[in-house]
C-alpha cells in the first residue's frame, strides 16, 4: 500500500511542480571525469566506473571491427579483447550502469524521483526502489526515461551484430588464405588465454567533460572517431519505418531504478549494488563463456576461430544484452 500511495502522491506533487515552472535542465548528479583523466579512478562513484567500463568495452568491439584480418593473432587479438570483458558479472553490471546514466538525463523523470524523495524521506524511497524494479515505472516521465534506455541499447546490441556478421562473413573468406588454412595447434594457449583474459583488463577510457544537458544515447557514438571520444552526444532519434521496440519492462525497471537511487543517494553502493546484478544476464554470459571455449577446443584451422568471434564472442553476447526481449530466451534457443 506504501508504494500505491507514493505513486499518488508523486503524479500530484510532480504535477503541481510542473505547473509552477518550465522543468530544470536534466543534470547528472554522477560528477563528469576530468578532461583527460585516466579511467578508472578510485576517486569516481562506482556507478560511473561501471558505465566506463561498457563505453570501453563497445570501443574494442568498435575497434575488432574495424581490425584487418591479415593472421592469426588478428584474430586472437579481438578474442582476447573483449573475453576481457565477459567474466562473472563484470560486462553485466557496466551496461545497467550506462543505461542508467542515460535515463539520468530525463528530467521529468529525475524530478519525479527527487519528489517522492522529499515528500516520503531519501531511506522511504530508497527502500521502495529497491525492493521492486517494476515500481518505478510508474513515476511520471519514466516512460520516456525507459525507452531513451532501451533505443540506446538497441543501438549498440545492433553494432555488436553488425561486428559479428563482419567476422562470420571473414570464417568464409580466410578459406582461401594460406595462413588460415594451417592447421591450428594451439587449442590449449587460446584456451588458458580466454580463462585468463579477465585478469588483464585495465580500462583507460578517456573522456572530456560532458554538458549536464547534454543528451545521452547508444555508446557506439562515442567511437566515430576511436581517437577522439566526444560526450557531447546527439539527440536520440527513430528513422521511419523502424519496428517499434517492446522492451524488457523488468530489466530496463532495474536500470531506470539505479538512475533514481543515484539521484538521491548520491552514490550509496548500499543500495545500488543489488540493482547492479541481474542474475538472468549473467547466466547467459556465463553460457557465452563456456560455448565459446567449446567453439575454440573443437576448431582445427585459424579461420574457424573467426566463427567462433562472430557467432558466440559477439552474436551470443548481443543477445544477452539485448534489453527488447527477456536474456533468457536467447539461452533456450
Amino acid at each position: 500500500m506504501i508504494f500505491a500511495a507514493i505513486s499518488v502522491a508523486l503524479m500530484s506533487a510532480a504535477s503541481q511542480s510542473a505547473a509552477q515552472e518550465p522543468p530544470a535542465a536534466p543534470v547528472l548528479s554522477l560528477p563528469a571525469p576530468e578532461q583527460g583523466a585516466s579511467l578508472p579512478d578510485t576517486t569516481e562513484p562506482e556507478v560511473l566506473q561501471n558505465a566506463q567500463t561498457y563505453a570501453a568495452y563497445r570501443s574494442d568491439v568498435t575497434l575488432a571491427g574495424e581490425r584487418e584480418l591479415l593472421s592469426g593473432a588478428d584474430l586472437d587479438a579481438t578474442m582476447d579483447a573483449l573475453s576481457q570483458y565477459y567474466d562473472g558479472d563484470r560486462l553485466v553490471n557496466a551496461q545497467i550502469a550506462y543505461a542508467a546514466l542515460v535515463a539520468a538525463r530525463n528530467p521529468e523523470f529525475i524530478d519525479a524521483v527527487r519528489a517522492v524523495a522529499d515528500y516520503y524521506g531519501t531511506e522511504t524511497a530508497a527502500a521502495a526502489l529497491t525492493h521492486d524494479p517494476m515500481y518505478v515505472t510508474g513515476f511520471m516521465g519514466a516512460d520516456t526515461a525507459g525507452q531513451t534506455v532501451a533505443v540506446a541499447i538497441d543501438g549498440d546490441v545492433t553494432d555488436i551484430r553488425e561486428v559479428g556478421a563482419r567476422y562470420r562473413q571473414a570464417a568464409y573468406d580466410l578459406q582461401h588464405e594460406r595462413w588460415a588454412q594451417q592447421r591450428a595447434r594451439d587449442r590449449q594457449e587460446r584456451l588458458s588465454s580466454l580463462e585468463s583474459a579477465s585478469e588483464r583488463l585495465d580500462v583507460q577510457f578517456r573522456a572530456p567533460e560532458t554538458p549536464a544537458a547534454a543528451p545521452m544515447g547508444a555508446s557506439a557514438t562515442l567511437f566515430a572517431q576511436p581517437e577522439v571520444v566526444d560526450l557531447n552526444l546527439p539527440d536520440l532519434s527513430v528513422e521511419v519505418g523502424q519496428s517499434q521496440l517492446q522492451p524488457d519492462e523488468r530489466r530496463v525497471g532495474r536500470m531506470l531504478s539505479l538512475a533514481a537511487l543515484d539521484a538521491i543517494k548520491d552514490g550509496d553502493m548500499t543500495y545500488m549494488d543489488r540493482l547492479l546484478d541481474d542474475p538472468a544476464v549473467e547466466r547467459c554470459m556465463a553460457w557465452v563463456r563456456l560455448d565459446l571455449a567449446q567453439c575454440v577446443a573443437a576448431g582445427h584451422f585459424k579461420y574457424e576461430d573467426s566463427f567462433c568471434i562472430a557467432e558466440h564472442a559477439l552474436n551470443d553476447v548481443a543477445d544477452c544484452l539485448t534489453a527488447t526481449r527477456a536474456p533468457t530466451e536467447a539461452v533456450s534457443n
